[in-house]
């Protein structure tokens, strides 16, 4: 743990959360003066602290070790850079409009690094009304199967879980464009772009 830069951090996650070195002090149970001490890189806190400043800034303890907040602008707000994180202990299924530190049944998860669909491999979409009607004949058995399907655009993200034993077929708004994910417990994870020109 580099003190000062753990220490400037805290410093940033204080003020931006509107705090005062006092304020934050009696949320973690410890004087003000522990505070500056940490903010003007001469101490840090005690690993029995690091939880519970975590908590009060909604941040992970590794943030705080590393005292980098790692940012990137070009992705900032940008649904169509949505990361999914599947953990395959449980089936869980996390999306991150960024970067993130993820963990899950006790492992750190990588985010899925989507391909794109082969012909025979792509989800069916047909239209009904003001819908879409999603389908695939891809196998569901236990051992085999899509567990999510996500559709995703600029501002938005809609997941689908699908389960094994289950026909995958689902409904979604009638979207003119943006992006079809998903995910196969053998194969990985998927996609096809919707279009004007269908990529069906």
């Amino acid at each position: 743990m580099d003190q000062k830069k753990t220490g400037e951090l805290i410093r940033l996650f204080r003020t931006k959360m509107g705090y005062t070195q006092k304020q934050l002090a009696e949320r973690i149970n410890v004087s003000d003066k522990a505070v500056s001490k940490w903010e003007c890189g001469n101490g840090c806190p005690d690993i029995s602290l690091l939880n519970e400043l975590a908590d009060v800034f909604g941040t992970d303890v590794n943030v705080l070790l590393s005292g980098e907040v790692e940012k990137n602008e070009s992705e900032k707000c940008n649904m169509k850079k949505t990361r999914f994180y599947v953990c395959k202990e449980c089936g869980n299924i996390i999306a991150s409009a960024n970067e993130a530190s993820v963990i899950c049944c006790g492992r750190k998860l990588t985010a899925e690094e989507a391909r794109k669909a082969e012909d025979n491999e792509k989800l069916r979409l047909e239209e009904t009304g003001a819908e879409w009607f999603v389908s695939s004949d891809h196998e569901m058995t236990k051992e085999h199967y899509i567990s999510f399907a996500a559709y995703v655009n600029g501002n938005s993200v809609m997941i689908f879980k699908q389960y094994p034993e289950w026909d995958l077929q689902f409904r979604m708004p009638l979207f003119r464009s943006g992006r079809l994910v998903w995910y196969c417990t053998k194969c990985g994870m998927m996609y096809m772009d919707i279009g004007r020109k269908m990529d069906q």
